[in-house]
């Protein structure tokens, strides 16, 4: 861009041109106020129209829904909360939005005045504020933003919130860095004094409250503050860092395009015929929503899974207290029994009577020792479910801590592509397992097996290889030594054969039980020669050989017993 370009806005009361340099205006910080009706929207707009003219983009952040009329001429995209907007957009859509402004040469209207919620509206503000603020470090691309109503985010009296900062900032630095800014405010004495003070242009149409016309005379002088009053509608004072004469009063033109903030009046409203933007602009900012849908959706899932899991949790701990009371009772059971049956303490002894008496006693005490250790063999067990019982409520809080964790991360928006995809992945292995696992409970017909007979050959898929017979018996034969039941350690030969090679702990993150339980399942598997293990990376894998060699063998053995008649 050269340095030197002009755009022409007007022209002074002499009647010479009101040319303005294009990188000032778009790399300085601006302020244009003056009341209702006054010429300010018109000016604001006459400034986007020639930038627009010129091929310069800029983003206008539009409180008023004023400006879509630009589009009359220019193709801009109207991006906003209102359906006649091009697209529907959300807070999460603003990294997007800065990068069609600057990288794709995109002018944007950033339509704010649909937003019933205004935290909404702010955020959206705040963060394409921030995102272009941060590329354009990088970039250092000439770029204005627009704000309209600047007062409402950069307040003289009162607290400034995030997004006020935010545009403080931009006006402070952003010029270092090639992105400018100019607020737009009916109400000057509103606006923060810092923001007006240190603009290096400044266009004042009228204005009549006393204390707006106040900061007028403390800003261009008293001689300003009584004229200001009696400006015609488009007339302003201008004042700017590059004009040899201080302060001009100016003309500004009218703008070209359709003025959608005019006051309506009785004449029917017509709106023009408006230019539109490419689909795939569109198309592409609705993948973003569609994004935010899914992830509300996952949400939504993990949430119920976490309540089931809590359900589950509730149920396993009353289960445990059960277990527990029960125990307890055999212990006192057992207590008593020991007391009645005089057995020996420290520093006492045993005498037994003689006669048939003694005889019965004796036979008694046998039937109550064997009474003790049945009851200890019954407490011994019921330890056992209790120790259970509580591993597996450990196991699940632990587990709805990370879906809980999971679930806040996709509210924070801080969940990646890989994380989802990553979720998409393990759903899927699971599916798979629970549909091979259902499938051989119910059991497979003859014409559907596949043993080492008909159907299977060297070059069979390894999918299909572990499903045959031979293999499967060895899978079941593990699964009944291992601590793992039968449908987890089927998830862990899945996983396997997908994603191997791979770890105990990365196993664990698709197969949803114990890594101890794993560990099992996976050393009872190396035992059948199903899967091997590397000496050293210590990760895990089918054997795909030695399978392939159990099918050949279980063939081999299945064409012998069809030539001798005999069972293989």
């Amino acid at each position: 861009m050269s340095e030197t370009k002009e755009i022409v806005l007007g022209e002074t009361v002499d009647g010479a041109a009101v040319a303005v340099p294009v990188v000032e205006l778009l790399t300085g910080r601006g302020f244009v106020t003056g009341k209702s009706g006054s010429g300010k929207s018109n000016s604001a707009s006459v400034i986007a129209e020639e930038l627009l003219e010129a091929g310069f983009p800029l983003l206008i952040v539009d409180t008023d829904g004023e400006y879509y009329g630009l589009k009359e001429e220019y193709e801009l995209l109207h991006a906003g909360a209102d359906e006649e907007c091009d697209i529907q957009i959300a807070p999460e859509h603003a990294e997007r939005m800065a990068n069609l402004a600057l990288e794709e040469n995109v002018p944007i209207i950033l339509d704010v005045s649909g937003y019933l919620d205004e935290d909404e509206a702010n955020e959206l503000i705040l963060e394409t504020a921030k995102h272009l603020f941060a590329k354009e470090k990088k970039l250092k691309k000439p770029f204005l933003l627009v704000v309209e109503e600047v007062h409402e985010y950069i307040p003289e009296g009162g607290g400034m919130d995030e997004t006020g900062k935010m545009l403080i900032k931009i006006g402070k630095r952003g010029r270092k860095h090639g992105l400018g800014i100019v607020g737009i405010s009916q109400r000057p004495a509103d606006v923060k004094k810092d923001f007006i003070t240190q603009a290096n242009w400044m266009v004042w149409h009228r204005l009549t409250w006393e204390n707006d016309t106040n900061v007028v005379g403390r800003i261009l002088g008293n001689e300003f503050e009584e004229r200001v009053t009696d400006l015609d509608a488009g007339q302003a004072f201008m004042m700017s860092d590059w004009a040899e004469q201080e302060v001009q009063t100016v003309q500004f033109r009218r703008k070209r395009t359709f003025d959608a903030g005019a006051t309506p009046g009785l004449e029917d409203f017509e709106r023009p015929e408006l230019k539109s933007v490419s689909d795939s602009l569109v198309d592409d900012l609705e993948e973003i929503s569609e994004e935010k849908s899914r992830r509300e959706n996952r949400i939504l899932e993990l949430e119920a899974e976490v309540e089931k899991k809590e359900r589950r949790i509730e149920t396993l701990e009353e289960e445990l207290e059960r277990a527990k009371d029960i125990s307890n009772a055999a212990k006192q059971m057992a207590d008593a029994v020991a007391g009645n049956t005089g057995i020996e303490t420290t520093g006492e002894q045993s005498t037994l009577p003689t006669g048939d008496e003694g005889t019965d006693d004796v036979t008694d005490a046998g039937d109550e020792d064997q009474s003790n250790a049945e009851i200890e063999a019954e407490r011994n067990e019921l330890r056992r479910r209790v120790r259970e019982l509580e591993g597996e409520v450990d196991r699940l809080e632990s587990r709805n801590e990370s879906l809980r964790e999971e679930a806040e991360s996709l509210r924070e928006g801080d969940v990646d592509a890989d994380v989802v995809q990553d979720q998409r992945d393990r759903i899927a292995f699971l599916e798979t397992a629970v549909d091979q696992l259902q499938r051989r409970r119910s059991g497979r017909a003859d014409d559907e097996k596949s043993t080492a007979g008909d159907e299977l050959d060297a070059t069979a898929d390894l999918s299909a290889l572990v499903q045959t017979d031979p293999v499967s018996e060895r899978i079941e034969r593990a699964i009944r030594e291992a601590d793992c039941n039968e449908r987890y350690t089927w998830e862990v030969v899945t996983v396997l054969r997908e994603k191997a090679p791979t770890t105990v702990s990365d196993l664990s993150t698709f197969v949803d039980t114990g890594s101890d339980r794993i560990q099992s399942a996976l050393t009872e598997l190396r035992r059948e020669g199903v899967v091997a293990r590397e000496k050293s990376t210590g990760e895990y894998r089918l054997d795909e050989s030695a399978i392939r060699s159990m099918v050949a063998t279980a063939r081999e053995r299945e064409a012998v017993s069809s030539l001798t008649g005999r069972e293989p």
